[in-house]
C-alpha cells in the first residue's frame, strides 16, 4: 500500500502555520524548530522560503495587512477624505484586533512588506489627492497608524481587574464600578476607539485643504475651515522630490 504523500511545503503554509501560532501563544511561540515539528518537515527546509524568523513574522503581519479595505480610496469611491480615513480606521483596528499578538510587528511600519506598502501608498495617496500637500499627508497618515495601532496593542477595559475588592473607596473613591469594566471590555474599547477616531478627524476636518492644492483631487474631497500649520513647510523625509517637497510615506 503507498504511504500517503506530503502536502507540498509553501511559503503559504509556512505563513498559516505560523499566523495560527502567533495568535494561539504569541510571537515567542514561532522558531524554525517549532514551525517543521508543526508542518512535519525538516527544519532546513523552511529556508528555502525564509532566511530566518524576522521574514516569518514579516510575512504572517503582511498576511493581516491583505485584509484590511482599501476601497474606499479608489477614485471612483463617492467618500470624502474624513469619511474613507475613518472607514479605514475601523477595517484596519479590525484586522489588528483579531490578531492581537502581531500588532508589535506591524507598528513597526511597512518595512519591505508589498501589502503593507500598498496601505501606506492608499493612505497617502488620497491624502494628496484630497489637497493636503504631501508633507501634511505624511503627517496624517503617521498619526493614524500610531493611533490604530496603540489602540489595537491593549485593551484599556481589560487592564482592570474584576475584583470590587480591589477598589477600596478610601483610596480610589472614583473607581466603584472599575470592577464592570474588564467584562465590558469590548464595548468600552471600541466605543473608546470610535470617540477618539472622531474627535481626531474632526480636528482635522478643521482645518482648511490649501487652496494651491485644491485643484489635485481626483475622487476624494477635502472640506473644512481654519489652517494647519506645517512643522517645517513642506520638507519631508526621505523619499523623492515633488512640487511640494521631498516626499516620505505615511
Amino acid at each position: 500500500m503507498a504511504r500517503p504523500r506530503k502536502p507540498l511545503l509553501s511559503r503559504d503554509r509556512i505563513v498559516e502555520a505560523a499566523s495560527a501560532l502567533v495568535d494561539a501563544e504569541g510571537l515567542d511561540a514561532v522558531s524554525t524548530r517549532r514551525l517543521a515539528a508543526v508542518l512535519g518537515v525538516s527544519g532546513p527546509s523552511l529556508y528555502n522560503h525564509f532566511r530566518n524568523k524576522d521574514e516569518i513574522l514579516d510575512a504572517v503581519a503582511d498576511a493581516v495587512s491583505v485584509q484590511v479595505d482599501l476601497s474606499m480610496f479608489e477614485a471612483s469611491d463617492a467618500r470624502d477624505w474624513r469619511e474613507a480615513l475613518h472607514d479605514w480606521a475601523l477595517s484596519y483596528r479590525a484586522a489588528l484586533a483579531a490578531h492581537p499578538h502581531i500588532v508589535p510587528v506591524l507598528a513597526r511600519g511597512p518595512g519591505r512588506r508589498p501589502a503593507g506598502l500598498r496601505v501606506a501608498d492608499a493612505v497617502f495617496g488620497a491624502m494628496v489627492g484630497a489637497g493636503w500637500p504631501p508633507a501634511q499627508a505624511t503627517r496624517i497618515g503617521a498619526l493614524m497608524r500610531y493611533f490604530i495601532t496603540g489602540s489595537a496593542l491593549g485593551s484599556f477595559a481589560g487592564g482592570f481587574v474584576d475584583d470590587e475588592s480591589a477598589y477600596d473607596p478610601a483610596d480610589y473613591p472614583h473607581l466603584g464600578q472599575a470592577h464592570l469594566l474588564a467584562e465590558r471590555g469590548r464595548q468600552v474599547d471600541e466605543g473608546a476607539f470610535e470617540v477618539g477616531l472622531r474627535a481626531l478627524l474632526d480636528g482635522l476636518g478643521g482645518c482648511t485643504v490649501p487652496s494651491s492644492n485644491a485643484g489635485r483631487a481626483e475622487g476624494m474631497r477635502g472640506r473644512g475651515g481654519g489652517g494647519l500649520p506645517s512643522i517645517d513647510g513642506d520638507r519631508q523625509f526621505g523619499g523623492g522630490r515633488s512640487d511640494s517637497g521631498l516626499r516620505s510615506w505615511p
